[in-house]
């Protein structure tokens, strides 16, 4: 399941798509479009700064901008920094430690599957879609 980090963190991430061209927009600008606490926001944005997915400036005129243009972004990028291993089981996480019931275990086909078909649906939606700059409609 995405946790609200990974939900809210995609609103900021399309908000500031939405407005891509206006350079840097304050967090508090954000929080009022989006609704969302100042505060949970100021916990995201480190995160997502901190893996170059936006860039800040403090002071006046300050604020926060995509460091690529709103179709290199994936929601699988953004939801993988905010959420972190997305894995549906812990034995597919990156790093897991062998399950010894692997060779044996009748659901581990399905599990992978699924976590296939979950990123590569998320992999294929782009922040300009989101934002409206480019079309995508759910099916």
């Amino acid at each position: 399941m995405i946790s609200t980090r990974g939900r809210y963190a995609l609103r900021v991430m399309t908000e500031l798509a939405e407005h891509a061209d206006e350079g840097y927009l304050s967090l508090k600008e954000v929080a009022g479009r989006q609704d969302i606490s100042l505060k949970y926001i100021e916990r995201i944005m480190p995160a997502l700064s901190r893996n170059k997915l936006v860039e800040g400036v403090q002071g006046k005129g300050g604020g926060y901008r995509l460091t690529r243009p709103p179709e290199d972004y994936t929601v699988w990028e953004i939801l993988s920094v905010t959420e972190g291993e997305l894995a549906p089981v812990a034995c597919l996480e990156s790093g897991a430690k062998p399950c010894g019931r692997r060779e044996y275990c009748r659901t581990i086909d399905m599990w992978g599957r699924f976590y296939d078909i979950t990123k590569e649906f998320f992999e294929g939606i782009t922040l300009a879609e989101l934002a409206g700059k480019e079309g995508w409609k759910k099916s």
